[in-house]
Formats: C-alpha cells, structure tokens, sequence
C-alpha cells in the first residue's frame, strides 16, 4: 500500500485541510511534472504556477527564505529586493538548474515579445536538490522539452512522491520526492488556504520521527542485516561506531508556500519561516551539507508590470491573527514532507543504487508504536 500519510490513519496536526489537502487547494495555483525514469535516469522537472494567467504581467507578491544555504536556486536576490515573482517556479536537480532556467526564458519570451525590447528582462526561479544517488546527474538529462511537458500539464489534480523533480531523491534514507498539504484559515468571517509544496532530499535515516515516533530507529532495526527483532534495536543503536552515529546529514529540501491570505512581504517571510518547524519535527537539525530554501507567495497581492498609478493600495493581515497561519504552515509543511516519503515507491537507480519507499515500514512502524504504548 501506498499513497498518502493519512491513509494510514496518521493525522497531523489540528487545523482543517482544504479539500485535496494539496497546494493546489490556493485556488489559482497548479502543479505539472515532466518524469526521467529508464534505468539510471531518474529524474524530472516539476513546475509551480501561482495562477492562471501571464505571470510577468501580472506578478505576485513573494519572499525567499533561505534555512540553510548550501543550495544553487536561482532568482532569490530579485524576490528579496522587489518581493515578487514573475515567472513560474520550477525544480529539478542540482546540475540542470541552468537548463531549465534557459527553457524557461524561452517560454516567457514567447509569451512577452515586449521583454529585453520595451521593457527589462526577467527573473525565474528555479529551485533544485542534488538526485545523484539515484540519478546519473552528470548525464544532464534534463532539456527544454522536459521543462514545457512539465509547464503544460500544470493542474490541481497532481502526483506525489517519485515523480517530477522527485524521480531520483532520498529522504532520510529512504525515498524522498515531491509532497504536498494544504490547511483552511478562517478569520473575519472568511475562509483562506495555506498550502505547502516540498522536493524533499535530505535527513540521516536514525533522526526520522514520524508524528513524535522514532520511526527511522524501528525501519533501522527492521533492515538490519543481523536480522534483529524490532525489540533488538536499542541494541543495535547500542553497538552502533561513532562513525554510523555521527553521518553528516546531506541533502536539500525546497518548501513552496502558497497562500490566498491578504499578507505583505514581511508577513509572507514571517509565515515562510514556520516551515522550519515543520521541518524539524521530522527530525532534522538542518546539518551543514543540507540547501533548506522557502519560496512563498501570495496570490492575494497582485502587481501589475505596467502599473500607471503612482499609489497603489495593498491588503495585509492584522499581525494578532498571524498565528493561525504560522500554525498551518508548520502543519502543512510537515505534512507534506511526510506525504512525499509515503507516497514515493521503492526505487533502484544509478549502479544499482536503491531507496526503500516508506510504505513499505509503514504498518510495522506504527504497529510496534502501539506495542510500545
């Protein structure tokens, strides 16, 4: 059984989910993936679009947060300096952030024969994690095609975990990918949405929690080659090397946050920020060699590239109710990681290179949890 982390009776956190519990609950917002999966090619491009129109036209305001920086996203400065985005967002791996980004220049070009003539350039945003376990990343597999197949299947209905730019990532020593979640925020009298999009590629297998279980521990006992009962595995841990102990957390995760809550910039960076907690409780202490970057937007903001007025009047939240929205972004975010885990299915890939998918443990995990209690 796969699917999502709910399908196995896991619940996280209290707030209401919209109803596909996905970013694309934002209404506006679609997702689309383009998949490399033969053989020791395992990866992809997926594709964020904040809504449904010409986005250079009519640019969303936007933050970048950077939780560790030992990532190659492109188009951060530009977000930080102007607070909008005018492109859609797009991830993939690590060595194929150029290429993408010259697709989707390309596409943009096409849809703005004004741009680098009668006005200025403009700013993508391509987000990326290193696939290489998995995937032959020196291959550079990734082209312009693979970048429009993912631009034009963007839609609200869309795949998690081994997909897109998810094909070939680990998480926690297991597979890792594309997940999402998404919470409903009621306040004065209406109803918005919070929704949280990961690439997930990062975490040493013994720090996974699971929903405050100590999940990575019990998978570890679970495949220890000794063949060691599930009661065994303080044991194991016990014997474990200083070395095993002490692996450096590696990797990289990309959280895209998307929301319809009238938020300024420095609201949005705010709410942005919480994902780190989502990220934490699933384990990670946010090592040296991870690249943890937030690149949130809201839809309720628009600003337009030929704006004539002088003044322009935004929307903003009343500060003493931004907890609800801290609060789903940590409920989102952690959802969503978890989501991209349960989701993905076991993967073999370069030199024979394999990555259990988590619905494989999941049923044990949480069995030996209620043995436990």
């Amino acid at each position: 059984m796969s699917g999502r982390i709910r399908d196995y009776g896991v619940q996280v956190g209290s707030m209401r989910t919209g109803p596909g519990n996905r970013i694309t609950d934002v209404p506006g917002v679609r997702v689309g993936h383009c998949t490399l999966d033969d053989g020791h090619v395992k990866t992809g491009v997926t594709a964020v679009l904040p809504h449904g129109g010409n986005l250079f036209q009519e640019k969303v305001l936007a933050v970048a947060h950077v939780i560790n920086g030992f990532g190659k996203t492109a188009g951060t400065i530009q977000i930080e300096e102007l607070g909008t985005i005018e492109s859609p967002i797009l991830l993939t791996n690590t060595l194929s952030v150029g290429r993408v980004s010259d697709a989707l220049v390309e596409y943009l070009l096409e849809q703005n024969p004004e741009i680098g003539v009668t006005t200025g350039t403009v700013n993508t945003v391509v987000c990326e994690c290193n696939d290489g376990y998995l995937n032959e990343i020196r291959g550079l597999h990734v082209q312009r095609e693979h970048v429009r197949a993912a631009l034009s299947s963007a839609a609200t209905d869309f795949a998690e975990g081994a997909v897109g730019a998810g094909t070939g990532m680990s998480c926690y020593g297991l597979k890792g990918g594309i997940g999402s979640a998404s919470r409903l925020i009621e306040l004065g009298g209406k109803e918005y949405t919070l929704g949280v999009l990961v690439l997930s590629n990062f975490g040493r297998q013994q720090d996974f929690m699971l929903h405050g279980i100590p999940a990575g521990e019990i998978i570890a006992g679970m495949a220890d080659a000794e063949g060691l009962p599930l009661s065994g595995m303080n044991d194991r841990l016990a014997n474990a090397s200083p070395a095993a102990l002490q692996e450096r957390e590696k990797g990289s995760i990309i959280f895209i946050l998307a929301t319809d809550l009238p938020l300024s910039e420095r609201q949005l960076k705010r709410v942005s920020k919480r994902c780190t907690v989502g990220l934490t409780r699933t384990g990670s202490f946010i090592g040296n060699g991870s690249g943890d970057v937030v690149i949130g937007f809201t839809t309720a903001n628009r600003v337009r590239h030929e704006e004539t007025e002088a003044v322009v009047t935004l929307q903003m939240l009343n500060e003493n109710e931004i907890d609800l929205a801290f609060r789903a972004s940590s409920e989102a975010s952690e959802e969503a990681i978890l989501n991209s885990m349960t989701a993905a299915k076991t993967t073999v890939g370069r030199d024979g290179h394999v990555r259990k998918g988590l619905s494989e443990y999941l049923a044990a995990v949480l069995a030996e949890t209620q043995e436990r209690a």
